[in-house]
């Protein structure tokens, strides 16, 4: 049975509808682990510490991506819930026109500068030269890889999730298979990841690209379209939130990297690298969700159907809160055996993995409702509001941590850093939600 945006939606229909965008978000984030653990036990230790060192700069400027395709979904989405979807499409392709462009000219300056801002960063020796390696390769995919974000919410705005999946799991066993190949296979190093990363991320880019040019089914198309400095302004402010998370997880990433090579060196890289990946894959249900269900608000919001936004802000609250104690459970279970799957060559690092995996999966009682607070109003087309939360969570709270509980708690405090900013973004959520009931009347 077709779900449209239009819809009341119960638990299970919620769920239903956002399932493909949850799948492909973690299917997307099982894809990037594989990666890492291919690099880490088929390449080495420094290897595997070179690629998590560059990975916050090359997020960075793929960055372009999520605020394209979040802010520019909410605002297509706001557009077919007024009924002019003329309009709607019209703003559709001009996102994708103006990513690709940027996402080329943003590639050319990251190859070309690539090593001066690995080195300002602190890399140094081998580290360095396997950190300009891989980078490089990576940029020259990355305009796919800002398209294939982009695509993940315009798959759902444009009622079509289970398709964005399908993309997804292509380029991800695409990537699986050639690691396999040209990394375990072949002795390819660090090249033969980069290359089968960015074979990937072409894939999930350019092959959506190619449904939304052609004749299809769903509600968006790419066509004719105009400059509107005034779609570009509102999509940029409204995703604005996403953007400045990304960079601000980033740019904290890298200090996260640069507080554990002075208190650990590249053990603590290595083992911050491991969390990470596996943070992705939970990461990617909330991320999933929220994606999923922001077109859904965005819709009812602008045909002014309070009642609905009632119902899928408590639902969204319920389903939340579930997947939270679920993945804290789950992680506590898997500590060991992922921590052993990634570095159990290393019986120090593998240590020093698992006891931080404990403390960190705590951040994922708080997380959810962090990721979700910010997206909810962005699907609002209050850019702002979810700016604020952003920005607090992933760059405020993060760096006082990261920067003040390692003086208490020494390498500890970085773990716990983690979970004390979560916990404070969802204190900051709550309160613009209650400051914000009487504008959007969702309770």
């Amino acid at each position: 049975m077709k779900i449209s945006l239009s819809d009341n939606f119960s638990y299970g229909k919620l769920l239903r509808f956002t399932l493909p965008s949850i799948a492909m978000m973690i299917f997307s984030s099982i894809y990037g682990v594989v990666d890492g653990f291919f690099v880490s036990n088929y390449v080495g230790k420094t290897p595997f510490a070179a690629v998590n060192f560059i990975m916050p700069f090359l997020m960075i400027l793929g960055t372009l991506g999520f605020m394209f395709g979040t802010g520019g979904s909410a605002l297509v989405s706001l557009k077919m819930g007024e009924g002019n979807k003329e309009k709607a499409n019209r703003i559709f392709s001009l996102l994708v026109y103006t990513s690709l462009i940027l996402g080329s000219a943003i590639a050319i300056l990251g190859i070309i500068f690539i090593r001066p801002i690995a080195t300002f960063l602190g890399a140094e020796g081998q580290m360095l030269e396997d950190s300009v390696l891989y980078g490089r390769i990576i940029l020259i995919a990355l305009p796919a890889f800002i398209l294939q974000m982009e695509f993940q919410s315009f798959f759902v705005t444009a009622e079509k999730p289970q398709l964005g999946f399908f993309v997804t799991v292509a380029a991800g066993v695409a990537n699986m298979v050639l690691d396999f190949l040209l990394v375990g296979a072949f002795p390819l190093g660090l090249v033969g990841a980069a290359t089968a990363t960015a074979i990937s991320q072409s894939i999930g880019g350019f092959v959506p690209l190619i449904y939304f040019a052609s004749k299809n089914s769903s509600l968006l198309r790419l066509g004719k379209t105009e400059f509107d400095v005034s779609a570009l302004f509102r999509t940029c402010t409204n995703g604005a939130s996403e953007l400045m998370s990304n960079i601000s997880m980033s740019v904290v990433g890298m200090l996260y990297n640069t507080q554990l090579y002075d208190i650990a060196g590249e053990n603590g890289v290595a083992a911050y690298g491991v969390m990470m990946y596996v943070s992705m894959i939970f990461c990617g249900a909330f991320i999933g969700y929220t994606v999923g269900v922001a077109p859904v608000i965005g819709y009812h919001y602008g045909a002014a159907n309070t009642d609905e936004l009632r119902s899928l802000l408590k639902k969204s609250v319920v389903i939340v809160s579930s997947f939270s104690v679920c993945m804290v459970a789950l992680a506590f279970i898997l500590a060991s055996p992922l921590s052993k799957l990634f570095v159990g060559y290393d019986e120090t690092l593998f240590e020093m993995t698992r006891n931080g995996f404990f403390i960190f999966s705590l951040s994922f009682l708080f997380m959810g409702f962090a990721i979700f607070g910010s997206g909810f109003f962005t699907a609002l087309n209050d850019g702002l509001t979810s700016a604020a939360i952003s920005f607090l969570r992933t760059l405020v709270f993060q760096v006082a941590a990261v920067l003040i509980l390692p003086i208490i708690f020494g390498l500890d405090g970085i773990w716990w850093s983690l979970v004390a900013a979560e916990a404070m973004a969802v204190v900051v959520w709550i309160i613009f939600l209650v400051a914000k009931r009487n504008k959007y009347k969702y309770f």
